[in-house]
Formats: C-alpha cells, structure tokens, sequence
C-alpha cells in the first residue's frame, strides 16, 4: 500500500514543474492562436473524419507538452487553470477594435447571389462540397435562393437567403461587402439602434 508521500508525489506537482506547466501552457495557447491566424478560420470549422483525427493528435500533443513528466492530478488542474485565465485575458482584449484585428480574420464573402467565389473558398480552404452541405443545412434548394455566404471569424459558415433584405449594419465587419448588390440590401438607416421601433 503507497505511502501518503508516495501519494503526495504522485498527485502533487514542484515548483520547478509548476512554473514549466504554466509556461508551456502559455506557450501553446499563444502558438495555437498564431497558427489559427496563418491558416485561418478553416482549422475550426465543421471538421471532415481526417481532421478530427488531426484534432485529437494536436490535443495530445498540445496536452503532452503543457503537464510535462510525470502528469499528476495538480499538473493538470493549473494547466487547466492557466488555460482558462488565458481565454478570459484574451476575450476581454478581443472586445477592443484594436484587438479583434489582431486576433481574427474578418468574415469573408463565399457566395454572392448564386455565384461561387473561387478564389475565397481556396483562401478559406473550403470545398464545393463543404459549402453545399452548408447550403443543404440552411434549408437552400437552390443557388438562385443565396444572397449570399459567410465564412465567419469562428469557422462556421453563414447562409443568408434572397426574400428579406439583409441590414446593412449585419454586414458592417465583413471584408468586402461593398461587392453585395444594393438588391440585396435595405435602405441605408443610419445609425439607428437595432431595437428601434419601425414606423406603422
């Protein structure tokens, strides 16, 4: 039977290890933020099998690295804590104009009206295919029913449908909207707040 050292040992964490742990988790976390903003949002959309698997390595390893040898029970836990106060730290800097440059791509037209734009799914690294599921998910049967396609800074992909024109405070973040037909679109209204009362 382990002693209450030997348990201590096993569960506890040094120093020395801690502020490894800490470091490394830092290290990781900012490295995953700059490799999600060379290769873009497409690392976290809607994943294919082979990247789940790449996924699930990438955790691993990224695990692998923060708890160091051996792995105990408070590596983890300050690991995880440190990883937590990151993404409170840097959400609270990405409500800052400044900061949401830095941290995401803007939302990127894929389609507009019933035209692909070739160019923006190779950037995106998006395929036909993964649009049309996108399509088929958002109810559309046809391309003549698009106003036009997103690809949003979380990596998830925005259908938005000809009938109502789209406000064009929706479209305020998005590069390149100036490229949506005025058919598209609402009368410019200014500045008015999105809860204001509609004339009757």
């Amino acid at each position: 039977m382990p002693s209450w050292e030997g348990l201590g040992a096993e569960l506890g964490i040094t120093s020395a290890h801690a502020i490894v742990v800490v470091l490394s988790a830092v290290g990781i976390y900012v490295a995953f933020l700059v490799f999600v903003r060379i290769f873009g949002q497409r690392v976290l959309t809607a994943m294919s099998t082979f990247d789940v698997v790449i996924t699930v390595m990438l955790g691993a390893v990224a695990g692998r690295v923060i708890l160091g040898h051996p792995p105990t029970l408070m590596s983890g836990v300050l690991g995880l804590g440190t990883l937590f106060l990151l993404e409170v730290v840097f959400g609270h800097l990405g409500t800052r104009a400044r900061w949401q440059r830095v941290f995401n791509s803007p939302a990127r037209l894929l389609m507009i009206g019933d035209r692909v734009d070739e160019h923006a799914l190779r950037r995106a690294h998006i395929t036909h295919s993964e649009l049309n599921g996108a399509l088929r998910r958002a109810g559309v049967r046809s391309y003549r029913e698009v106003a036009c396609v997103l690809h949003e800074p979380g990596g998830g992909i925005s259908v938005l449908r000809r009938g109502v024109p789209i406000d064009r405070r929706i479209l305020a973040d998005v590069a390149g909207a100036d490229r949506i037909p005025e058919e598209f679109l609402t009368e410019d209204i200014g500045d008015a707040p999105l809860d204001a009362p509609h004339d009757r």
